[in-house]
């Protein structure tokens, strides 16, 4: 039976620490803001900035400090991005499978469409819902919930992603969720979130996702 499968971006299709990583100390150094240490920024990957930087830089420079992230990975940092080796021929498999597959992602709609295009995703995926660039539906639970009123019908879904926010979401919109482990979070994170099934690498990602 054919089913919806939504996929998470950063971490899960694709590594972006490098881009990610270099925007952020881009906006902490034209603020004037000291680097956090490197296992600080790795836990960066996933979550949505709106959550991120008011740590590292408080409440009231966090906008400031996305609009300088944006404008550093608008220029440049979207290309530092690498698709896990492999993972075009799962996203293959799976759709050849009979699936419908999209992504769902906390990072700007915008932004994750020319990524998924740029690297020969968009042949495999539906469509891309991503937040907006005000932070509109940053939150995992918000957007997949936006994302199934797009795509009514009596149809099984699944959500695959490497961090808590994608399972958790995926658990209150009643989809399976599915993790992986080769992107930043650690399998106890992926357990406690409440997955049922955990990928370690792409290659193994359509037995997990089609079992």
């Amino acid at each position: 039976m054919s089913a919806h499968i939504y996929f998470d971006l950063d971490g899960t299709l694709t590594d972006p620490y490098e881009g990610i990583t270099k925007c952020i100390l881009y906006a902490l150094d034209e603020l004037g803001f000291p680097h956090p240490s490197d296992d600080y920024l790795y836990s960066c990957i996933g979550p949505p900035l709106y959550d991120t930087f008011p740590e590292m830089v408080g409440e009231e420079l966090t906008l400031k400090a996305i609009d300088l992230y944006r404008e550093r990975f608008v220029d440049v940092g979207w290309q530092e991005n690498v698709p896990y080796e492999g993972i075009l021929d799962a996203l293959q498999t799976i759709r050849d499978a009979g699936h419908t597959l999209f992504v769902a992602t906390s990072k700007p709609r915008v932004h994750a469409r020319r990524i998924v295009d740029h690297f020969g995703m968009g042949a495999f995926i539906e469509t891309v819902y991503g937040c907006e660039l005000d932070g509109t539906r940053s939150n995992k639970v918000e957007l997949l919930e936006f994302a199934i009123a797009d795509n009514p019908g009596d149809v099984a879904r699944t959500m695959v992603g490497d961090r808590k926010h994608d399972l958790i979401g995926a658990v209150a919109n009643r989809m399976r969720p599915i993790g992986v482990s080769y992107g930043y979070g650690s399998v106890d994170e992926l357990t406690t979130a409440g997955a049922i099934g955990i990928a370690s690498t792409p290659l193994k990602l359509p037995e997990v996702v089609l079992s």
